[in-house]
């Protein structure tokens, strides 16, 4: 078995947290795995495991090399993916990656426009909340991110920005002496911006409000339309549920907040990955400006 290989089947336990979870996930046996993490841990000389109950966790060890693994693999398939694209970016492949809300919101009518110019170009895609994104793309998982503003630690370039407006909706009876501090907020998963962003918000209340977390955009916008509380969302991204008067903006402090989208790629971004970038700077419709 290859170097490669068995990076691949520990990157695969340490995402899955078991042997079996990479096994399914790898589609080999689970022999083959237990094999490839060994002969990794005797090339690299300590222990990258240890027995947890009938289980197994990676040591400290085995979770910092998992972080080196990550960005081998990604660095592996870029320079695949960048090779193939320089010698015909038009058939060559893109990762593209975005937050939950862009992804539902801002992919589709992206995606569309890109494929409808530049039909044999591939585009792998990738829709995760905020850390998990920014991850991949310091690990070179991914070669461009539909996100908010991206983190400091990451080695990233702004190509193109869109406006976006953060604001508290909730169902309509709600507004009837609406409260901050009383309210019940409704939260989005760990790793949301969103949420990152409401949770400071609410720091700055008085009093420390309700707090209900969901797991997901969307169902976070269903219970706010059911009357279970309140929450911050992307404006663009419950305009229908707006104008026909199932959710209503409600008056905050330091609301609406402006947040706008960024595409962001690797400093030497990939010839595919430039023209998806230049196409939808292009294209005036999907409201993309040069950063």
């Amino acid at each position: 078995m290859t170097t490669t290989a068995r990076l691949r089947a520990f990157v695969a336990l340490a995402d899955q947290g078991s042997v079996r979870g990479a096994a399914a996930a790898l589609v080999v046996t689970e022999s083959t795995v237990s094999a490839a993490v060994r002969a990794l841990a005797d090339e690299v000389g300590v222990a990258l495991l240890e027995k947890e109950g009938r289980g197994v966790r990676l040591t400290a060890a085995g979770a910092r090399y998992a972080d080196y693994a990550r960005r081998i693999l990604g660095l592996l398939d870029e320079a695949t993916t960048a090779a193939r694209g320089e010698a015909d970016p038009e058939h060559g492949h893109v990762r593209l990656g975005a937050v939950t809300t862009a992804g539902e919101h801002l992919l589709p009518a992206l995606l569309a426009s890109f494929r409808a110019r530049h039909p044999h170009v591939g585009v792998g895609v990738e829709v995760s909340p905020s850390a998990a994104v920014w991850a991949m793309l310091r690990h070179h998982e991914l070669d461009v991110v539909v996100a908010g503003s991206p983190p400091g630690d990451v080695d990233a370039h702004v190509r193109a920005r869109r406006e976006n407006t953060l604001t508290v909706v909730g169902a309509p009876e709600a507004a009837d002496g609406f409260d901050p501090a009383t309210a019940t907020w409704l939260l989005r998963e760990t790793g949301s911006g969103i949420r990152a962003t409401l949770t400071a918000l609410l720091a700055d209340l008085p009093d420390e409000p309700p707090r209900m977390v969901l797991g997901s955009h969307g169902a976070t916008i269903a219970a706010a339309r059911a009357g279970l509380g309140v929450t911050l969302v992307a404006r663009e991204g419950v305009a229908r549920q707006l104008t026909e008067g199932s959710l209503v903006e409600l008056t905050v402090p330091g609301v609406p907040i402006s947040r706008p989208w960024h595409v962001v790629t690797h400093p030497d971004a990939t010839a595919s990955t430039e023209l998806l970038v230049r196409h939808l700077l292009a294209d005036e419709e999907l409201g993309w400006r040069r950063a």
